[in-house]
């Protein structure tokens, strides 16, 4: 099992920042492919930014490619989140998530976090 617990989220204004963090424990996460995903009031979860367990390959959703900034440190089984550039729509519930295989859905990974809100608003 992975317990998974994110942090970081607040209230920005347009073109702000802000850093999400999720720490894991119970299970070290080097094996694992790591996700952000997100929830927007009113829609479904979808994915921001997967990263591969081995060889560090990172895949981005189109709106978060050039803003976001995903790291991980499997040594403190952490996964972050720089989140740059921050518009309204990028107002949601974030949620770091792993599984065991490369995936863009929610049922590709086994474990979540609780989220984190952020809240882009003038």
């Amino acid at each position: 099992q992975v317990q998974l617990v994110e942090s970081g989220g607040g209230l920005v204004q347009p073109g702000g920042s802000l850093r999400l963090s999720c720490v894991a424990s119970g299970r070290s996460i080097s094996g694992y492919y790591l996700g952000w995903f997100r929830q927007a009031p009113g829609k479904e979860r979808n994915f921001v930014v997967i990263t591969s367990p081995n060889d560090g390959d990172t895949y981005y959703e189109d709106f978060a490619s050039g803003r976001f900034t995903v790291s991980r440190d499997n040594a403190d089984n952490t996964l972050s989140l720089q989140m740059n550039s921050l518009k309204p729509d990028d107002t949601a519930v974030y949620y770091c998530a792993a599984g065991p295989r490369l995936g863009f859905h929610n049922i590709d990974y086994d474990y979540w976090g609780q989220g984190t809100q952020v809240t882009v608003s003038s």
